[in-house]
């Protein structure tokens, strides 16, 4: 019997900008995912408090993950004799769908960002008298994203950017479907009268875990509308971030937006696209028949109902590094973020009841491993 730790907060001001306020820590960087450490030591803690056994582990701490983990790959490698062949790998950085029950993550899409720049002249000149002799950079630019994304249906376009989806996502997908119904979107703050995409949550769930997506994350050579004026601009940039499917080819796919966009531009201008982050996602390895019944027992125990699979649109750059260096291993991937938490925001904030019990399924979990391993 693995015992849930007392947790006890009031609500109070903390230093550094943090709260906690109807069981839920708020301040960035909380859940997303400053956590996990503490929460991984808990786990390990309460075992051995209570003497239940569990196998060798190895606990590694990073701080590059938002920078994309461009550290990690060396010490996996300098450390791999101490680290070995793990059998399993548990990683606290993903999301939940709802806060009633453990959330698995089953897929990561993958990522292509880049500079999309479009030049005409070598300075601005009155818009007066140049406009409708010099091309807009601005209208260029929507003619180059336009290769990529419909802009109506926001589908993108290259049929190159797609995969396969497997049969077991598929299904996975139709049950999260079921459990999590119009909560998939109406979490969002959306504009009074705005819509989602599509309003079939199955659509919804597959276009953010195995569709690629555009979005433009920056832009420049846009003056602040208080600082505008009667000005043809020379230059107009972009900043692209493309979420790509989980077993897409990042490289492949950064390779053919520069192509995509620098071919043929339009009347002739200076069109250059400059690839920047590139990282692939991650499809989780089949499970093995004691860990799904782990999960399962371990979310019954702690949430009171059964644990549900979901791929996630963000990216851990890493994941998919662990799984080339540990192809046998496998993978319990797992978090905290759930609705409206907003990771990255002012307002992100650790659901904590949430927390600890997630902390109980990670014990549950290495407990149930040493019985089927050690």
């Amino acid at each position: 019997m693995i015992s849930s730790p007392q947790w006890r907060a009031g609500t109070k001001d903390w230093d550094r900008g943090s709260l906690i306020k109807d069981g839920r820590l708020y301040g960035r960087g909380g859940a997303d995912d400053g956590y996990a450490a503490f929460a991984s030591l808990t786990a390990i803690k309460a075992l051995k408090l209570q003497g239940v056994p569990c196998a060798r582990y190895v606990i590694i701490i990073e701080a590059c993950e938002e920078s994309g983990s461009g550290d990690l790959p060396y010490y996996i490698d300098a450390l791999k004799e101490r680290i070995g062949t793990p059998s399993l790998v548990i990683c606290l950085d993903s999301g939940c769908g709802n806060y009633q029950q453990l959330w698995i993550t089953s897929s990561l899409r993958g990522l292509a960002t880049g500079t999309l720049t479009v030049s005409t002249l070598t300075e601005g000149v009155h818009s007066g008298a140049a406009s409708g002799i010099v091309p807009s950079t601005f209208r260029i630019l929507r003619q180059l994203l336009s290769r990529l994304e419909d802009e109506k249906t926001g589908a993108v376009l290259p049929r190159e950017l797609y995969v396969e989806i497997p049969g077991e996502r598929l299904r996975q997908v139709a049950t999260t479907a079921q459990v999590l119904g119009t909560t998939v979107y109406s979490g969002y703050p959306f504009q009074e009268g705005t819509t989602p995409v599509t309003p079939e949550v199955r659509e919804a769930l597959l276009n953010r875990t195995w569709r690629p997506q555009l979005e433009i994350t920056g832009a420049a050579g846009l003056p602040p509308l208080d600082k505008s004026g009667n000005v043809l601009r020379p230059v107009t940039a972009a900043k692209i971030s493309l979420r790509l499917p989980p077993t897409a080819d990042a490289q492949a796919a950064t390779a053919l937006l520069k192509q995509l966009f620098e071919k043929d531009p339009p009347y002739g201008a200076r069109v250059a696209f400059a690839a920047e982050q590139c990282a692939s996602g991650w499809n989780a390895p089949a499970l093995e028949p004691w860990l799904e019944e782990s999960l399962k027992r371990a979310s019954l125990e702690f949430f009171g109902a059964e644990a549900c699979y979901m791929g996630e649109g963000g990216t851990i750059p890493f994941m998919a590094m662990l799984g080339e260096k540990f192809p046998r291993a496998q993978f319990m991937i797992t978090g905290v973020l759930g609705p409206r938490s907003n990771a990255h925001g002012p307002n992100e904030f650790l659901d904590l009841a949430t927390g600890m019990r997630l902390t109980c399924c990670v014990a549950r979990v290495l407990v149930d491993h040493f019985t089927a391993k050690c």
